[in-house]
C-alpha cells in the first residue's frame, strides 16, 4: 500500500492510501474524496493533476487530447489512469470543498513550552489524535488560542513522532497566543488545531537546495531537515538563517546537530543589527555566495517576513539569476 498527498488549490492537504493495482481516482473516491472526473477512461482530461514527486505508471490507454506527450513529460498525470509505484505528491487543480473534503481537526495537550529568547517560544504538543497526523514538512496548522475563538497559524518545526509535534513561535508582545504561552500555558493544557495547510513544503530533491530563513521562519526548515536526514539526499543543502538581534538567534544547536549528521548540509547564521557581537553581520542577501546559487540550477526555499522575500527577489533579479524553482512563505505577526 502506498501513500499519496493530495494538495488542493486552497492549501488543504489530504493523505490517502493507494493499492498498487488501484488508480489514484478510485482510491480517492473510496476514501470519500471526489477528485473532478468525467470519463474514467483517459479520454476527457477532467482529472488532470500534476505530480510533484514519486514514481508512477500512466499506462497507454489515455488519448493525446486528454494528456499530451509534452504534458506527461512535465509531470502532468490523469488521476483515472495513474497507478503508484512509490509514495507520491500531486497537486489537484480544484478546491478541497469542490472535492468534498476539508482540513482535519485535532486535539492535543501541551507537552512542553519554553521561552527560548525575548522573541521566540518553543511549543510541543502531544495526543492520541496526532498519531494519525500526516503533513508535508513546511506546512502549517491553525492553532486555536485557548479561551477564545481565534486561531493563529504556525509551521511545524518537527516531523510527528510518537504522537508529538513541535512549533517555533514568534513572541509578539501583547499578542493573544504569545500572552497565553508566556503567562498561562501549562503542561497538559488542551489545544485544538486544524490542517495541515499550505503550499510551502519540501518537494522531491532533484538539484541543490538553498534555504533562506528569517527569524522564526526557521521552523519549517528544521522539519524539512528531519526529512532530508531520513531520505539521505544526495544533493547539497545550504541554509542561511537571518535575524535582527543577537537574542533572536535560537536553535543554532539544532542546526549544528543537523550539520554533524547530514554530510551534505551546511548553514550560516547572520544578524542584521549593527550592534551585534555575532561574527556574521548583515542581511541574508549579504551571505548569498554565488556558488550556492549554482548558476540558477538550484531550488530556493524562503520563509520570512515580506521585506525579506522582496529583498531576495530583487537580489536575484539584480544578479540575473533565475532559480529552477523559488518557493516562499511570507508571514506577518498578528498584532494586538
Amino acid at each position: 500500500m502506498y501513500k499519496i498527498a493530495l494538495n488542493f488549490e486552497d492549501g488543504v492537504t489530504r493523505f490517502i492510501d493507494v493499492a498498487p493495482d488501484e488508480t489514484v481516482a478510485d482510491a480517492a473516491y473510496r476514501q470519500g474524496i471526489n477528485i473532478p472526473i468525467d470519463c474514467r477512461d483517459g479520454a476527457c482530461g477532467t482529472c488532470k493533476c500534476q505530480a510533484e514527486s514519486g514514481r508512477y505508471d500512466l499506462g497507454d490507454e489515455y488519448i493525446e487530447e486528454a494528456l499530451s506527450e509534452d504534458e506527461a513529460a512535465r509531470g502532468f498525470v490523469l488521476a483515472c489512469q495513474m497507478r503508484l509505484q512509490s509514495d507520491c505528491v500531486i497537486r489537484v487543480p480544484a478546491s478541497s470543498k469542490v472535492c468534498n473534503t476539508s482540513k482535519s481537526s485535532f486535539e492535543a495537550r501541551i507537552s512542553a513550552v519554553k521561552q527560548l529568547s525575548e522573541s521566540a517560544i518553543a511549543l510541543s504538543v502531544k495526543g492520541e489524535s496526532l498519531t494519525k497526523l500526516a503533513f508535508l514538512p513546511g506546512q502549517y496548522v491553525n492553532l486555536q488560542v485557548p479561551g477564545s475563538d481565534q486561531t493563529r497559524s504556525y509551521s511545524f518545526s518537527s516531523l510527528p513522532k510518537d504522537g508529538e509535534v513541535s512549533f517555533l513561535i514568534r513572541n509578539v508582545p501583547g499578542g493573544l497566543m504569545s500572552s497565553y504561552l508566556t503567562g498561562q500555558a501549562a503542561q497538559g493544557d488542551v489545544l485544538n488545531m486544524d490542517g495541515p495547510l499550505g503550499s510551502f513544503y519540501l518537494r522531491e530533491i532533484k538539484r541543490p537546495l538553498l534555504m533562506l530563513a528569517g527569524g522564526t521562519g526557521l521552523a519549517p526548515f528544521t522539519a524539512m531537515l528531519e526529512q532530508i536526514e531520513e531520505q539521505a539526499a544526495e544533493h547539497p543543502v545550504h541554509l542561511i538563517y537571518g535575524v535582527s538581534h543577537d537574542f533572536d538567534l535560537v536553535e543554532v544547536d539544532k542546526l549544528e546537530a543537523f550539520a554533524a549528521r547530514i554530510p551534505n548540509f551546511s548553514y550560516r547564521a547572520c544578524v542584521s543589527s549593527p550592534d551585534s557581537s555575532y561574527p556574521n553581520k548583515g542581511y541574508v542577501t549579504h551571505h548569498l555566495d554565488p556558488h550556492y546559487l549554482n548558476d540558477g540550477d538550484v531550488d530556493v526555499y524562503l520563509c520570512g517576513p515580506p521585506p525579506m522575500v522582496e529583498s531576495v527577489s530583487a537580489y536575484l533579479r539584480e544578479k540575473a539569476i533565475t532559480p529552477a524553482n523559488f518557493y516562499y512563505e511570507k508571514f506577518t505577526p498578528s498584532l494586538p
